[in-house]
C-alpha cells in the first residue's frame, strides 16, 4: 500500500502557487503533516481527497493515477476536513445512516458499522442526542465516525484538534494512534504537540514547499547541539527575538529564561540543551524561510 505525490503543485492565481513540487511517499503508519496556517496543508489534503485537481504533478495510489481513476481511491477513503459541519436536529446514528448511504453502504452492513464505530468514539450513550447539542469535541467525534464508515485504507484529518479543550485533544490523539495499524492516516496540523505522541513520520512545509519528510527521531538530530537556553533581563526580549530562532520564553524573578535554536552557542552563559519537535519543526521552517529569500 503506497501513496506517492509527485511534483504536485497547485496554482490559484498567475502569480500565487498555494502548493508547488511536493514529493512525498507514505506508506501505512501515521503522518504529521507540519507547517503554518497558509502552508499548504490543507490544499494538499484536499488534493489527495480527490476534491481539487492539482496542476502540474501527479498523485498515485497503488500504481494508479488519482486524477485519471479517482474511484479507485475515493472507495477506500476517509475524509474529516478542518470545516467538518453536522446537520444539527439529527441524531449521531441518523446522520452516520445519511453518510452511509451516500457511500453506498447497505442498510445491514451500516447499521452494524455505526453501532461499532459509535463505540469506538465513546459517543454509545449519546448516540440519540441531537448533534447541535454535542460539544466541539463530540462533534469531531462524529466525524470521524463518518471517516471511518467504509473502513478506509487512507485516512485523511485536517486540523482535527482546532478549538478542542486538552482533555478532548489528548483522547482524539489516542483514537488516531489506535486507528493506524494497516491503514495510511495523515494528521494535518500547525499543533507540534498533535503529531508528536502519534506520528511514525512527519513532513514539514511552509510556503507551499515541502521542507523534509523524516522519523521524529531524523528530525531531532537534525538539531542536536544547536538548542540552548539563557537568561536575560527583559528589556533584551525584543533584541533576541531578532538575533535567534525563539523557540520558548520563561520569566522569572531574576529575567527571562530563553530557549533558542542556533547553530553557534548565543553567549557564553548558553547551556545546550536537548532538542525537541517544536525546536526542530522552528529550525525547519525558518531554514526554508531563507532559502526562499536567496
Amino acid at each position: 500500500m503506497i501513496l506517492s505525490i509527485e511534483q504536485v503543485g497547485k496554482q490559484y492565481k498567475r502569480n500565487f502557487w498555494g502548493l508547488k513540487e511536493a514529493n512525498l511517499q507514505l506508506t501505512p503508519g501515521v503522518l504529521g503533516l507540519l507547517g503554518p496556517n497558509g502552508a499548504g496543508k490543507s490544499t494538499l489534503m484536499r488534493i489527495l481527497a480527490t476534491i481539487t485537481k492539482a496542476t502540474t504533478g501527479r498523485v498515485v495510489w497503488n500504481g494508479v493515477d488519482i486524477a485519471q481513476s479517482p474511484d479507485s481511491l475515493r472507495a477506500v477513503l476517509g475524509y474529516l476536513p478542518q470545516d467538518f459541519g453536522v446537520y444539527p436536529h439529527l441524531n449521531a446514528v441518523e446522520f452516520l445512516e445519511y453518510i452511509a448511504a451516500i457511500k453506498g453502504l447497505d442498510g445491514g452492513s451500516a447499521r452494524k458499522r455505526i453501532e461499532a464505530l459509535l463505540e469506538l468514539v465513546n459517543l454509545t450513550d449519546a448516540r440519540k442526542r441531537p448533534l447541535g447539542g454535542y460539544s466541539g469535541g463530540m462533534k469531531q467525534r462524529v466525524g470521524i465516525a463518518q471517516a471511518l464508515l467504509n473502513d478506509p485504507k487512507l485516512l485523511i484529518v485536517d486540523e482535527p484538534t482546532a478549538g478542542l479543550d486538552p482533555e478532548e485533544r489528548v483522547r482524539f490523539r489516542n483514537l488516531l494512534s489506535d486507528l493506524s495499524g494497516e491503514r495510511i492516516v495523515i494528521l494535518s496540523t500547525h499543533i507540534v504537540s498533535d503529531v508528536e505522541a502519534v506520528a511514525t513520520e512527519i513532513a514539514i512545509l511552509n510556503q507551499g514547499r515541502v521542507l523534509i519528510q523524516a522519523a521524529p527521531e531524523t528530525l531531532l538530530r537534525e538539531v542536536e547541539g544547536k538548542v540552548w537556553e539563557w537568561v536575560i533581563a527583559s528589556a533584551e526580549l525584543q533584541t533576541v527575538r531578532q538575533r535567534y530562532q525563539v523557540s520558548g520564553v520563561l520569566r522569572l524573578s531574576e529575567g527571562v529564561r530563553i530557549r533558542a535554536v542556533s547553530a553557534a552557542r548565543p553567549t557564553p552563559e548558553a547551556q545546550a540543551m536537548p532538542p525537541t519537535l517544536e525546536d526542530a519543526y522552528l529550525h525547519f521552517v525558518s531554514a526554508g524561510k531563507e532559502a526562499a529569500r536567496a
